[in-house]
């Protein structure tokens, strides 16, 4: 046993040290964090297939592609080293692999945080197993085609067809150069790669859900398969147990830990309590360890308001894209996450609807540590909403989105869809009640915005989008008339839903551009743009000031946080640095108090 744990501690050592050199060389599932893992991340061997004709060229089984790309950073980006910006329809990626001899036994999983679109995986020319869906993370059970002790040659290919219909592609351009409001493109690996070993019997997942009600916390596990072991749970502040069960690894088992005395999770005050999973045998001997944390929070909606922790609160949200200078849709390190999160709450801002793109699990988890609420949406743009195919494809990758991050604290409200103002009769009613009610079978603890910006069919959530850049006119427009239906982005439609009371939400607004001279020949950005900085505040601040008149707002995003490529109307330069004072901004969005209450 002496002789395992020290030949385990080397081994760690070693990963740990390698680790270090390599391009986002964190845990990528900090909600879920075993200790036996190897990051995959650095130098592959690729290749591009225009004429996808690489299996024919036998690519599955090749040792060595003709050219090098560092994973995770898309070959569109310059972190990749690559920086092809054309259409790129597929490609195929290498590198070997080397199991541990120490993982004998266990069960060997590769995880991809996410690849853009649909990977196909082989080890030693041997498929293994496809996934579609360029936005969402899967394993692949490796273990019957791996021996620990041995090295393996591993071959991802990668397609992806943007220009389909049939897939989500979120911002990405359909045209060769970026314009308006669409950016460059991501193919292939642009997350983290990284395999872990897993008890053939431990934990595969666990649903967490807070109840502030009761004061408890419930988790709900999953196994590998189900065995006599015992799974004990222990709940933390600290150094102090809060709670600890124990009970036995059925997939039936419903573990509730009493919360008393509960620290509330929310964005002035982000608490986390440290979770901890322990699976050991018959004798005592551990099988299983898998680190965690929760937050203790509650958000529902009521009478037209927005409540977290049974309080109406009020979201100052930003629009973020999610975009980077150098990495595309990934970012350079992990600190660049968290510097956006930063960045926006020292402008005021208390949470980001994420835009048009599924970000990592890393930027959630520092949403939940630094306290800033979020909402999660799809890369939905690009797909056609009313082919059955392209509906198919799109269900089952937000299947995985949910289920990959139900458990976050900081995530408050599903988007599934953004401006689906094409919509029409047949497919896409049917495809809107399907989602909706799938992400509350899989989370019914949230609210669902089910398209940002109107074609609602059924919602838990009222958004519009409304970029009239006089405030006076924008009051106007958002004033609750009697007998008369609010402000919406789409009328006349058939098929769509009538305003119930849903919390009404201005989920799109400002987008007040600032820019140079020379920029403005080639960049854009909302309504006439400000000739001072003195006209951009008093621009801002009466939109804010209209905002708060309307009584019944419950919450708006502004647009947006930074910079992206051409479109230039964020608080932030594309490079995070601030484009005028931030003090002063940050006094503006914060006129309205997250306590603030619009009542009709």
């Amino acid at each position: 046993m002496k002789k395992l744990l020290t030949t385990t501690l080397l081994l760690l050592l070693c990963i740990s040290s390698f680790s270090s050199s390599l391009p986002r060389p964190e845990y990528p599932r900090p909600q879920f964090e075993r200790s036996e893992w190897i990051n995959l991340n650095g130098t592959w061997s690729f290749e591009f297939d225009f004429g996808e004709s690489g299996r024919d060229r036998q690519l599955q089984r090749s040792e060595r592609l003709s050219g090098q790309i560092t994973v995770p950073f898309c070959p569109e980006s310059r972190l990749s080293g690559v920086g092809h910006t054309d259409f790129i329809n597929c490609l195929w990626y290498q590198r070997k692999v080397s199991i541990p001899s120490e993982w004998e036994n266990k069960k060997i999983l590769l995880n991809f945080g996410a690849v853009d679109y649909q990977a196909d995986i082989y080890i030693d020319g041997e498929p293994v197993q496809s996934h579609w869906g360029g936005s969402s993370s899967f394993s692949v059970d490796v273990t019957r085609f791996v021996k620990p002790g041995q090295t393996h040659n591993l071959v991802v290919q990668v397609k992806d067809d943007l220009r389909s219909g049939k897939q989500t592609g979120g911002k990405q351009c359909t045209n060769f150069y970026s314009g308006g409001c669409s950016y460059t493109r991501v193919t292939g690996i642009w997350q983290t790669v990284w395999m872990e070993a897993v008890a053939k019997d431990g934990l595969k997942s666990a649903t967490v859900r807070p109840d502030i009600d009761q004061e408890q916390l419930t988790v709900m596990p999953e196994f590998y398969q189900e065995s006599d072991n015992t799974l004990e749970i222990t709940l933390k502040d600290g150094n102090k147990t809060v709670a600890q069960k124990r009970v036995s690894c059925s997939n039936s088992s419903c573990v509730v830990l009493p919360v008393k005395k509960m620290k509330l999770w929310s964005p002035e005050s982000p608490f986390l309590y440290d979770l901890t999973y322990r699976i050991t045998d018959k004798q005592g001997n551990l099988v299983d360890e898998v680190k965690s944390y929760a937050g203790m929070r509650k958000v529902h909606t009521d009478n037209g308001i927005f409540y977290l922790n049974n309080q109406p609160y009020f979201q100052r949200l930003v629009l973020d894209q999610g975009y980077y200078p150098d990495g595309i849709w990934t970012a350079p390190t992990d600190d660049a996450l968290k510097n956006d999160i930063l960045l926006g709450k020292n402008a005021g801002f208390n949470g980001a609807r994420l835009h048009q793109k599924v970000f990592e699990e890393r930027y959630y988890y520092w949403a939940d540590k630094l306290g800033y609420l979020t909402w999660g949406e799809s890369a939905s743009w690009v797909m056609d909403i009313n082919d059955e195919l392209a509906v198919r494809n799109y269900i089952g990758e937000w299947t995985e989105v949910v289920a990959r991050d139900r458990n976050h604290p900081s995530l408050v409200i599903w988007t599934p869809f953004n401006e689906t103002w094409g919509s029409r009769e047949g497919v896409y009613p049917r495809l809107i009640r399907d989602i909706y009610h799938i992400t509350k079978a899989i989370d019914p603890t949230r609210p669902v915005n089910d398209a940002s910006g109107d074609d609602h069919i059924l919602t838990d959530i009222w958004s519009v989008h409304n970029y009239e850049q006089d405030g006076k006119r924008l009051a106007e427009q958002l004033e609750f008339k009697e007998g008369k239906e609010p402000y919406r982005n789409s009328r006349d439609k058939k098929h769509l839903a009538v305003y119930e009371g849903q919390p009404y939400m201005v989920d799109e607004f400002g987008g007040i551009g600032w820019m140079s001279a020379e920029e403005r020949k080639t960049s854009w950005g909302y309504g006439n743009l400000p000739q001072t900085p003195e006209e951009f505040y008093t621009r801002l601040e009466g939109q804010i000031k209209a905002l708060k008149e309307s009584k019944h707002v419950t919450g708006f995003c502004y647009t947006q946080l930074t910079d992206v490529e051409q479109e230039k109307n964020g608080i932030y330069y594309y490079d995070r640095t601030p484009k005028l004072d931030m003090k002063r901004i940050k006094a503006i969005f914060e006129l309205i108090p997250s306590s603030h209450t619009n009542l009709k």
